[in-house]
């Protein structure tokens, strides 16, 4: 990533966004509350694609819509972000994709399509797996040492790296989240093989514009607040506490989904917008 990029972000406004008002320096600290922060404050969605668009990746485009308009995006536009925002602060960010393991049936082999990233923190010989995009309840909400079998107490969440077997060159790594019966529960799969704008331009496409994609198809909105997650799959609205304890619910139709996206997400579509029935 660029430093001319970088420097386009304004980060005044992105951290009015999210919320963070702490010292511009690349420590371990920052990269951790810059994380947290954004995890908390600009909430998932695939509303785009849902209503017939490929999200732009152009840093003009995610700032318009992630900053300065009560929207949120998916991993792409969440994580080209944050890189974007932590490379202007000092860090050494790496761009990376991983293949989701979440949800997957055994013996399916999905492609890569998460965009994720590996940071450096100047001075410390141990780097950091920060991803903001992953749109979960068992997702990251603070960067995770690059190392294997260490617990992250990333409260109320906890996580781990691992590696795995498998027939590639390069060492294959695993993130994990610890389920609420205390089972380690896989999420993605990757390498450090760096993946650059170009390559996430041609993912994204398809991602949006496949007829085969289910993001193209169902709703998927997710918000997490310091005491809850709130996840928006089609109709069914679902609320989950730290604890793990459950609320569901059926929203009637459109207009409703509407209503719930602006009072409980803080996303707001223009005038007259309608989703598909």
């Amino acid at each position: 990533m660029t430093t001319d990029r970088a420097r386009a972000l304004d980060l005044d406004a992105y951290f009015a966004r999210i919320g963070w008002t702490g010292e511009r320096r690349p420590t371990v600290e920052v990269l951790r509350s810059v994380h947290r922060a954004h995890a908390l404050g600009i909430p998932f969605e695939n509303l785009d694609p849902v209503l017939g668009r490929a999200p732009s990746l152009a840093l003009a485009d995610l700032e318009a819509k992630l900053v300065r308009s009560e929207r949120g995006g998916y991993c792409y536009e969440q994580n080209t972000l944050l890189s974007t925002a932590l490379t202007a602060l000092g860090f050494r960010i790496t761009l990376l994709c991983a293949r989701v393991l979440l949800g997957a049936a055994p013996g399916d082999v999905r492609p890569r399509t998460h965009m994720l990233m590996r940071a450096e923190v100047p001075g410390d010989p141990t780097p950091y797996l920060a991803d903001v995009g992953f749109g979960a309840d068992t997702s990251l909400l603070e960067p995770i040492p690059l190392v294997a079998d260490v617990e992250l107490h990333d409260v109320p969440r906890r996580h781990r790296l691992v590696h795995a077997s498998h027939d590639g060159p390069l060492e294959l790594w695993k993130l994990q989240a610890r389920g609420v019966g205390g089972e380690w529960e896989d999420q993605y799969a990757f390498t450090l093989e760096p993946y650059q704008a170009p390559d996430y331009e041609v993912i994204n496409w398809h991602i949006a514009t496949n007829p085969r994609s289910p993001f193209q198809h169902q709703l998927y909105v997710q918000r997490t607040t310091p005491d809850a997650h709130l996840a928006l799959m089609g109709r069914r609205l679902v609320e989950t506490a730290a604890d793990g304890t459950r609320k569901e619910r059926e929203l009637a139709g459109g207009d409703e989904v509407l209503r719930v996206l602006a009072a409980d997400f803080g996303i707001r579509l223009p005038e007259g917008t309608r989703l598909p029935e």
